[in-house]
């Protein structure tokens, strides 16, 4: 296996290396450094925790000398405000012993002290599109010296409706630039980027959607509804030495706040919740009280399935089946990271069956079931998405009018709306001439 020692590196980057504890590059990271450094452009397919940051940051820090220009020579994309903040962090580490200059910006937070911070120089920017697109409108940021332009989660970015900001941003980059792309899956609207703004790029493919991981257990509960599902979990959650950190998955953001609620009357501080409609500094303390062990249980959507960095997750739980197959993949992949072992429940009811078994089909295994604990109580109780829905069967009567509600309109209901009396009345006293020129032929028949 070849060793970060391998590669032709600074002392200034081993040296970060060491602090940081690795070893031996990931397969992405052996796979992608020759390649950026060289200057083509790459494409990588790689599913979350491969270790994707160190693949593309590493040869371009390697590549990257001292300078005193204020515009960025470096600019990275990702879809998420949390993304950024985890990302500017993880080239901070890796520049530990450079003189390098990091700004992040986002969208949820004052837009004047980001010009500040950009006015002030950087060397790398780390952007969510929209932000990066108002700096840019704003004349605050200039993107003229980008040398380099990675894009990480980009089909994540196009699931967001980010495309046109993406391609706007395109078109205000220098033509001659390294385009660096990550992606977990090639959909067809990835491709169509590819092809239209990126020149005979080279595609590396590492654990490919929908390879499960070694080093995650999968099972399956099958539980009839929602408040079933909450039961279960409760009892679960009660064992706080296996159950030691967990995310919950949930499809929306009704469910998610429903669930907390749930949980928080068994587990009070121990849970918390995060969805888009939170507000940033919400979910950055959040975050950092789940990754301190201040939060034990974290409740989410598939907002946090991609790209942040969470500390030794014991078990993920798929509270709800996720309707797109990948996104299993995504979410489970929060934990098992770093070579840790790692675990990986899906509650499933009868209406779920279909997607679970497309995402059996995607990974080309069967998620085993366990029985759900006798203690369990089976709650009658429905959501509204849950509760079966009266459709109306049909109706004779409705259709031919002739029920008992039907009578015969008034007289006066049955009059034409012929437009107002006065208009009537004139049209009637002056009649349209016979020509255009003759003035007075209305006159003339008045007098008749």
């Amino acid at each position: 296996m070849k060793s970060f020692l391998s590669f032709k590196i600074s002392k200034q980057l081993q040296f970060a290396i060491e602090d940081l504890g690795y070893e031996n590059p990931t397969p992405i990271q052996s796979q992608s450094f020759p390649l950026i450094q060289s200057g083509k452009d790459m494409v990588g397919i790689a599913q979350t925790g491969t270790g994707k940051t160190f693949a593309y940051m590493l040869p371009i820090l390697q590549g990257l000398t001292f300078s005193n220009q204020l515009q960025p020579r470096i600019l990275v994309i990702v879809p998420t405000r949390e993304l950024v903040i985890q990302v500017v962090e993880e080239i901070e580490k890796f520049s530990k012993y450079m003189t390098l200059r990091v700004t992040g910006v986002y969208g949820g937070v004052n837009i004047n002290r980001q010009k500040e911070a950009v006015a002030l120089g950087a060397d790398v920017i780390v952007a969510t599109p929209g932000r990066l697109y108002d700096l840019v409108l704003s004349r605050a940021l200039q993107l003229k010296s980008i040398k380099k332009l990675v894009i990480d989660e980009v089909d994540v970015m196009l699931d967001l409706g980010f495309r046109f900001q993406l391609i706007n941003i395109f078109e205000l980059l220098p033509n001659r630039r390294q385009n660096v792309m990550f992606s977990a899956t090639m959909t067809a609207d990835v491709n169509e980027l590819i092809h239209d703004f990126f020149q005979a790029p080279t595609t590396i493919s590492v654990a490919v959607s929908g390879t499960p991981l070694d080093n995650i257990s999968q099972y399956c509960y099958s539980v009839p509804n929602f408040y079933t599902k909450a039961n279960l979990l409760k009892y679960l959650l009660k064992d706080n030495e296996v159950y030691s950190k967990i995310l919950v998955f949930v499809s929306n953001k009704k469910s998610a706040d429903l669930l907390f609620e749930e949980l928080e009357g068994c587990f009070t501080t121990e849970v918390a919740v995060i969805h888009s409609n939170k507000t940033q500094n919400y979910r950055i303390r959040s975050i950092e009280n789940f990754n301190e062990d201040n939060t034990r249980i974290l409740v989410t959507t598939d907002i946090m399935a991609r790209g942040l960095d969470l500390d030794l997750i014991s078990h993920v739980i798929n509270f709800d089946t996720p309707a797109f197959p990948e996104n299993y993949m995504h979410r489970i992949g929060r934990t098992g990271r770093a070579e840790q072992e790692g675990t990986s429940l899906l509650f499933s009811t009868e209406a779920e069956q279909p997607t679970k078994e497309a995402i059996e089909e995607l990974m080309g295994l069967e998620i085993p079931i366990i029985e759900m604990p006798s203690e369990i109580e089976i709650s009658k109780k429905l959501t509204y998405d849950e509760e079966p829905k009266l459709k109306e069967g049909y109706n004779p009567l409705k259709d031919t009018g002739e029920g008992k509600g039907f009578h015969e309109k008034s007289d006066k209901n049955k009059k034409h709306n012929l437009g107002g009396s006065y208009k009537r009345t004139i049209k009637k006293k002056y009649k349209k001439p016979k020509t255009k020129g003759d003035k007075n032929f209305n006159k003339r028949n008045k007098n008749k």
